[in-house]
């Protein structure tokens, strides 16, 4: 299983890989000070995005689970026809 997670931010969403609870600490930092910059690291290579956050900013936290491999599932689920819901 892999976990993604999804900030969203303003309206705006940003993909990030775990672990994010330093980000999490950085972000109430920054808005119980009155407002503060952010860098939002990307979920892949790059620099990542500075987010200017600030009291009554709407921000939310997701978890998306992402992985599983297809042989994971039971074969009930992956490995039948279309005939076999039919009993055909």
């Amino acid at each position: 299983m892999t976990l993604v997670h999804r900030l969203t931010v303003d309206g705006r969403d940003y993909f990030l890989p775990d672990p994010v609870t330093e980000l999490k600490t950085q972000i109430l930092d920054a808005i119980r000070q009155g407002g503060g910059y952010v860098n939002i690291p990307p979920l892949r290579g790059g620099p990542g995005i500075d987010i200017l956050f600030s009291p009554g900013m709407p921000v939310t936290w997701s978890q998306i689970d992402v992985g599983g491999d297809i042989g994971d599932r039971s074969d009930e689920k992956s490995g039948g026809s279309a005939d076999d819901d039919f009993n055909l």
